[in-house]
């Protein structure tokens, strides 16, 4: 046998027959299909995604902020404090919309919450959140086009 061929070899599946197998070429099936999504939940989730970058951000610039006031003459709390503070609401107001379209668990919707309170924890919800939208937007086209049936 060739180098190539034992490479090969080595790392090709054995069936039970003895007969090489494919499977390593297959992608692992998820562990839950997603429910599908309709366009309202999607923008809803969308609404969410977009908002929790921007509201991550303003809460450290708002403690920056506090802290170069006490310590400089920079007076930016206020400005910045009303920035985050409407950041915030409209956060929650999306994150209650997205929460009641997609019946998120209350873990899961208190996990969302909670991210939002935490410095840098909109940049986890936004990966999260991107993440389950696209595999509830694939889940639902696969529907569509009858690939699963779910």
């Amino acid at each position: 046998m060739s180098e190539w061929g034992s490479f090969v070899h080595a790392f090709t599946k054995i069936a039970a027959d003895g007969s090489p197998s494919d499977d390593h070429r297959r992608p692992p099936l998820p562990a839950k299909v997603p429910p599908p999504v309709d366009i309202k939940t999607a923008s809803a989730l969308h609404r969410l995604r977009l908002i929790s970058l921007p509201e991550a951000i303003s809460f450290p610039i708002l403690l920056v902020c506090s802290v170069l006031k006490r310590t400089t003459s920079f007076d930016g709390v206020m400005v910045m404090g009303m920035v985050h503070g409407i950041l915030f609401t409209l956060y929650v107001l999306f994150w209650l919309d997205a929460w009641n379209r997609t019946k998120w668990s209350a873990k899961t919707g208190a996990l969302y919450f909670v991210l939002a309170v935490l410095p840098f924890g909109g940049f986890f919800a936004e990966r999260k959140i991107r993440r389950e939208l696209d595999a509830a937007v694939i889940a639902t086209r696969a529907r569509k086009e009858g690939v699963v049936n779910a």
